[in-house]
C-alpha cells in the first residue's frame, strides 16, 4: 500500500478527551473515531488490525478443533424470557420494539440462541461433543462508557459455546478452550494470566479470565510473580487428549493469581513473599462452565447411550477482539507511539523513501515494492512529498514493527536501512538481503 494513496488521518496533538495511552495513540493513529459515547468505527488502519486478531482467533479455534458460525446481532426477547434473564440482566441491555410490537434486543452475549439453534437441531448423544463460536458485534449500554475501545458500548467479541453429554466431557471442552486462549494470546505478544474469576451474570462456578497486566486495567490483581513466565511456546497440543490438556491447564492455573472478587489473603500469604505480586490487569477472555443453567429451562436435551433423555452441559467462552487491539498497545508503546508485535501488526514493513523524486532512490523503494509483495507481504510504502522526520514521525505513531529506510547516501553504497521498531536497531544491508530479512520474520512456524 502507498501511503500517498491511503486514509491514514494522524493527529499530532493528543486529544484532550482520551484519558490512556491506548485510547490517546488510537486516535492519534487515525486507527478509530467516536461516533458517539462508546462507539467507534474503525478507520482503515485500525480495521486491518481488527481482522488480524480475528484470524488469530479463528486460527487457533480451528486448531482447537471449534467450528465457525454466525448469530445476528438482534435476538428475539422470547428466548431470554425462557431462560429468565431478559429481566434479570438490567439496564446495559438494549431493548428494541419493532413496527410489530415484538420485543428485540440488541444481543450483549449469546447463550440463549446458540441453545435454541441446538434444540432444534441436535437430540443424540452421537453429536457430541459439540463447539461452536462466532465473532460478531455486541451493545452493552455501559453507563460510563470510557477509555476508548476497552470500555465501550458496542464491541467485537468472540464467543464459543460448548454441549457435552456430562459435567467430565464439558470440563475437558472448558480446559480445552484455555488452551486454545493461551496460545492465542502468545501469538499476539501478549502474557494473559488466567485468573479464578467471578461468573456475573453469565453464571456457573467454574470460571477464568484472562487477564494483561497493565496500569490502566479495570481489575485489582494479585499474583504469583512466577506466573508470568509460564509459556505456550512452539509445543504441540493433542486438544482430544484430555490429561494433556489438563496438565497444561494446571501447570497455567496452579500458582496463585486472582481478581479482586475472588482473593483469598490467606492463601496468598502461602505465595513467597518475593513473588507476591499486586497491580492492576485488562480482562481480555473469559471461560466458563456453567452445566445446565441452560439448557434445563430451554429444554436442550440429548438422548444418551441407555436412551435416557438428560439435558446438555454447557460452557460460554469468549475473547474480546476489538478490545485486545487497546490492550495490545498498553501493553506495548512507547513515548513515540505504538509497537506492534509482528503476529497483529497492520503491515509487516513500513518503507520509508528520504528523498521522493530522485530516480534511483524511488526506483529502490519499487523493487523493495515489488520484492516484498513477491513474497506474500504487503508493506506500508511512505511516498509522500514530505520531510523525512515527519515520515519517521508517522511510521513511529503507527508502530510498525520493522522499516526499511531508503536514501541516495545509502544507495551509494548499495545499501539500506532496516531497522527494528521496538529496539531501535537499525543494520545496513543491500534490497534483496532486506527483502529476505523481513521475509525470513514472517515466515509460518
Amino acid at each position: 500500500m502507498r501511503l500517498s494513496r491511503y486514509f491514514l488521518p494522524v493527529l499530532k496533538e493528543t486529544p484532550a478527551d482520551a484519558q490512556i495511552v491506548s485510547h490517546r495513540l488510537m486516535l492519534r493513529a487515525g486507527m478509530i473515531r467516536q461516533q458517539a459515547a462508546g462507539i467507534y468505527s474503525w478507520l482503515p488502519l485500525g480495521y486491518r488490525v481488527l481482522r488480524r486478531i480475528e484470524e488469530v482467533v479463528h486460527q487457533e479455534q480451528a486448531r482447537a478443533g471449534h467450528i465457525a458460525m454466525l448469530m445476528p446481532t438482534l435476538q428475539p426477547a422470547d428466548l431470554w424470557r425462557e431462560s429468565g434473564r431478559y429481566d434479570d440482566y438490567g439496564e446495559e441491555m438494549l431493548r428494541i420494539t419493532d413496527r410489530h410490537k415484538r420485543d428485540l434486543l440488541y444481543g450483549p452475549t449469546n447463550e440463549e440462541m446458540i441453545t435454541d439453534i441446538f434444540r432444534t437441531h441436535v437430540g443424540s448423544y452421537r453429536d457430541l461433543p459439540l463447539t461452536l463460536y462466532h465473532i460478531q458485534w455486541k451493545f452493552r449500554d455501559e453507563i460510563r462508557p470510557r477509555f476508548g475501545v476497552m470500555r465501550g458500548r458496542e464491541f467485537l467479541m468472540k464467543d464459543g459455546y460448548n454441549f457435552d453429554l456430562d459435567r467430565e466431557a464439558a470440563l475437558h471442552a472448558y480446559n480445552r478452550h484455555m488452551v486454545a486462549y493461551l496460545r492465542t494470546y502468545e501469538r499476539m505478544g501478549l502474557t494473559a494470566i488466567p485468573m479464578r474469576a467471578d461468573s456475573g451474570p453469565i453464571g456457573g462456578d467454574d470460571t477464568h479470565e484472562f487477564l494483561v497486566l497493565a496500569s490502566t486495567g479495570e481489575s485489582e490483581v494479585y499474583y504469583d510473580a512466577a506466573v508470568t513466565d509460564l509459556k505456550l511456546g512452539v509445543r504441540q497440543v493433542d486438544y482430544d487428549d484430555r490429561a494433556e490438556v489438563a496438565a497444561i491447564c494446571s501447570e497455567f492455573t496452579s500458582l496463585y493469581a486472582r481478581t479482586d472478587e475472588t482473593h483469598d489473603e490467606a492463601a496468598f500469604t502461602k505465595v513467597p513473599e518475593d513473588r507476591r505480586r499486586s497491580g492492576r490487569g485488562i480482562e481480555v477472555g473469559q471461560i466458563f462452565y456453567f452445566g445446565t443453567k441452560y439448557s434445563e429451562p430451554m429444554g436442550a436435551t440429548v438422548v444418551t447411550p441407555q436412551g435416557n433423555r438428560v439435558p446438555v452441559h454447557m460452557g460460554s467462552h469468549g475473547i474480546g477482539v476489538s478490545r485486545l487491539a487497546g490492550a495490545i498497545i498498553e501493553a506495548s508503546h512507547d513515548e513515540r507511539g505504538i509497537i506492534w508485535p509482528e503476529g497483529v501488526t497492520p503491515f509487516p514493513v513500513g518503507i520509508v523513501n528520504l528523498k521522493q523524486g530522485d530516480a534511483a532512490t524511488d526506483a529502490a523503494c519499487a523493487e523493495l515494492y515489488s520484492g516484498l509483495q513477491g513474497k506474500e507481504l504487503e508493506p506500508l510504502y511512505d511516498d509522500r512529498e514530505e520531510r523525512a522526520g515527519g515520515k519517521f514521525a508517522t511510521m513511529d505513531l503507527i508502530g510498525l514493527p520493522w522499516r526499511i529506510t531508503v536514501g541516495p547516501r545509502g544507495l551509494a553504497k548499495g545499501m539500506v536501512e532496516l531497522t527494528c521498531r521496538r529496539t531501535g536497531e537499525s543494520e545496513e544491508m543491500t534490497p534483496a538481503a532486506a527483502v529476505d530479512r523481513v521475509a525470513a520474520i514472517y515466515a509460518p512456524g
